[in-house]
This record gives C-alpha cells, structure tokens and sequence, in this order.
C-alpha cells in the first residue's frame, strides 16, 4: 500500500444500524485505535480544536501515550469537532483505501450517535436542531420581535440567553425574515430569458432551511440569475436536509428526511429538473452524506447523482452553453470565502470561478476555517475559541480592504464579518451581500 493519500479517498457507508456501532467497548477500541494514529501523525494540529485538545490530552497523560488516557476524557475532544470534513478531505494521509481507514469525522459522528442513544444530547443542542420549528414560529409576523430579542445590541435579553441556554451573549445569529423564502417566490412572478444560450433548462431550487427563513436574499438572487440565464425555476422547500440533526448525532431522523425528501424529489428529476442546493452545507449532505447513511437507495442515490451547489451550477451553464450577456464589472472588488462544506465537496473552488466571470472585478479568495462550525460557535464555551480560530480568516478580510465580504457559508461571513471587528477592522466595508450568488445578481442588475 502505498503511504498516504496517492490514491482517491472514499467513504464507506455509515453502518449506524448495526448494533456493533454504539457498542461502547467497540467504539472505545475504535476511538483509541485512529487517535493513536493521529497521534503518531499530528498533522492537523491546525484545523480546529478538537485536534490540539486530543494531543494535550495525550502530552499531559502519565505515559505520554493514549494507554494512559482515560475514555472519560475524549467527550471534549468529539464536541470540538463542527464535522466540516476538512481532515478527512485535506489532511489526513491515512483516509481510505490506505490500510489505517481513518475517518475522524465520522468517528465523531459515531461516538456522538451513542450519545444520542444514551439521551444525552443537552437541551439547548436539541432545541437549535429544531430548524423548521424554530422557522415556523421565529419567520413572519414575529420576527420583529424576535430579531430585537437575538441582536447582539441587546443587553435585557442577550445575557439572559447566555445564562438560561449557553448561547455566548457576544455571538451574531441568524435574523428571521417576515416572509419565507417559498412565499416570496410565490408572490413574484418571473420572466424567463429565451434568448440565453441556456434556455430550455430546468432546476428545482431546494430553498434550505437558513435560505427559507432566514436569508431569502439568497433564493431570490439565485432565481433572477437562473432566470436571466434561460432557466426555469421552482423554489421548493420540503424540510431541512438533516445537518444540524447530523451534528447532534440523531442519525435515524436524518436517514427518515433523506427518504422523504429523495422521495419528493424523484419526479422532478424524472421529468429532467436539476436539483440546486444553496448552501454548501445542505448540497453536501443530499450529494455524499446522504447516500451513505443510506446506502443503496435508488431514490437517495438519483438525487445526490442530480445535485448542484448553486456556483457549481452557474459554472456549470456558463461551461455547457454559456452564459447570458450583460455582466457588469463591481466596483471596489470581492473577497470570497470558500466555505468547509464546499471544499468537502470535491468540486473545487466554483465560487472564485464563478465571480471571475465578471469582467474587470478583483476578486480575493480566502479558503481557511471561519471558525464558526454551526452552533458549536456560537456556544459560551466556544465562542472565543471560535474567533481564535478565525481569526487568520478575518486578518486577510481586513487586509484583502475589498469593498465586499461573502462565503458561500452566509453563517461563516457573519462569523467572519464579527472577527473583522473584534480585531478592529471597519465591518462597514464589507458590503451588504453576503453569498456570492448576490454578487452575480448584483452584476447583471438584478
């Protein structure tokens, strides 16, 4: 076999439904033989947290080896990993086919499975799971209120949500929209190029549970750009892809959402619809989470085949007919963050490309950690945590001195933009969009 990463990694299918899986001797042996090998490599040392807390964990042992850890004490170290994949898709050496089979995402992802097994997945985790719930109650006429209450600005709420559920009272959350995405597409009728040399294509916009309620900007943008480029679009939204769900480790509810929503899918895809995520994390999940959580499903499998992130499928029109005319150059420049979920997509950066498309318009790319990593950031115990990691990304945000900050991750721009000011750069400067789908709207005049 030859030493690391000289061949394609893959992944094998997660085998959550065998009893062996949450065996708690079995996932002891299993944590203890690939942290060994972490161990003996150390080579993402730098990636995120959870990595430097298992070496010092092993540094400070009687040994200096992981004989001497106790199992106790490797909960730290699974809660620090955000499952961003960037170990198992940059770094590591030792990932399948290589005879080690190193997989510490999906480790961490085992280990958190038994967790939720045992009930032991804490209060506030399980409410921020909750993406539809909470977008049903939080998006529409409330969201005034509730806006007021998460703003960073408010002193009367914002400490009494640190102290009743964790969240740190410094960390920027998503706002709510009065109306969802579906609604609003629904209330806007829309014209359709025919003379782009795309016309004639069709996609289905899988609206995502943070594009549907808290950022819509992003659904319609996408829709006016497919829509100038000759493309027919539906924007639907049938739940939440499983991510959040994912990181808590309530796999069976995710297996149940890929069955229903691939189910929903099919038709559409029957009659020649592509299917477009807008948030890398939600295309990642129906285009490799998915069919390996269940695996061997035609449906699931017909819809990962037939998934598009949104900058991969521009790139894709503007690679297969074209894009349509009419771009203009944005002034000021563009610094784009390559988001974790994209990078883990293997489809190289399709942000940066597609932004390059505009004429006469700089465009920066930073491709490192934000530091964010869903809810884990904007946790009290990991907030600081969260701004030390990205703080490298926010050094080059200020100095790239662009007119214009957006990530693929609308979560990690607002991390970022927050990490901009921490460090007291000016966070006015970088612009109002925050995906980089807006930039190309922004561009044709849209």
């Amino acid at each position: 076999m030859p030493e690391g990463s000289l061949q394609r990694p893959f992944r094998k299918p997660i085998a959550w439904q065998d009893a062996d899986f949450t065996d708690p001797e079995k996932l002891d042996k299993e944590l203890r033989r690939q942290f060994d090998v972490c161990h003996g490599c150390r080579r993402c040392f730098n990636l995120c947290d959870s990595f430097p807390r298992l070496f010092d964990l092993i540094d400070a042992a009687k040994t200096g080896e992981l004989d001497s850890v106790d199992s106790r004490d490797f909960k730290p170290v699974v809660d620090a990993c955000t499952l961003c994949d960037m170990c198992f898709m940059t770094k590591c050496p030792y990932v399948p086919p290589h005879d080690f089979d190193i997989d510490i995402p999906h480790l961490m992802l085992r280990y958190r499975v038994a967790q939720a097994k045992e009930g032991k997945v804490g209060f506030t985790h399980r409410q921020l799971t909750e993406t539809d719930r909470n977008g049903k109650l939080n998006c529409g006429p409330l969201s005034g209120v509730v806006n007021w209450a998460s703003s960073c600005g408010n002193h009367l709420t914002r400490p009494v949500m640190q102290a009743a559920l964790g969240v740190d009272a410094k960390a920027e959350l998503p706002r709510f929209s009065k109306k969802t995405l579906v609604r609003m597409a629904a209330d806007e009728v829309i014209e359709i190029n025919r003379e782009a040399p795309a016309f004639g294509r069709k996609a289905v916009i899988y609206a995502t549970c943070f594009a549907n309620y808290n950022q819509p900007e992003i659904g319609l943008a996408a829709r006016k750009v497919l829509a100038r480029n000759g493309v027919e679009t539906k924007i639907v939204y049938p739940e939440c892809c499983g991510m959040p769900q994912l990181e808590t480790g309530q796999i069976e509810r995710v297996a149940g959402k890929a069955k229903r929503v691939a189910a929903g899918m099919g038709n559409y895809i029957d009659d020649g619809w592509d299917i477009v995520a807008l948030v890398p994390s939600c295309a990642l999940m129906l285009k490799f989470e998915w069919p390996l959580i269940v695996p061997n499903d035609p449906g699931v499998d017909k819809l990962a085949a037939a998934t598009f992130d949104i900058p991969q499928y521009v790139m894709d029109i503007a690679k297969r007919q074209g894009l349509a005319p009419g771009l203009k150059p944005v002034q000021g420049g563009v610094t784009v963050h390559i988001a974790c979920h994209a990078r883990a997509q293997n489809m190289g950066r399709k942000a940066e490309e597609m932004l390059k498309l505009i004429p006469e318009t700089e465009v920066a790319v930073i491709e490192r950690c934000s530091g964010h990593g869903g809810a884990w950031g904007i946790m009290k115990e990991n907030f600081e945590v969260a701004l030390k990691i990205g703080k490298p990304v926010a050094k080059q945000a200020a100095e790239k001195k662009h007119g214009i900050v957006v990530s693929e991750c609308p979560l990690a721009r607002s991390h970022i933009v927050q990490g901009v000011g921490v460090a007291g750069g000016d966070v006015a400067d970088t612009g109002e969009f925050t995906h980089p789908i807006e930039i190309l709207a922004h561009a044709y005049g849209l």
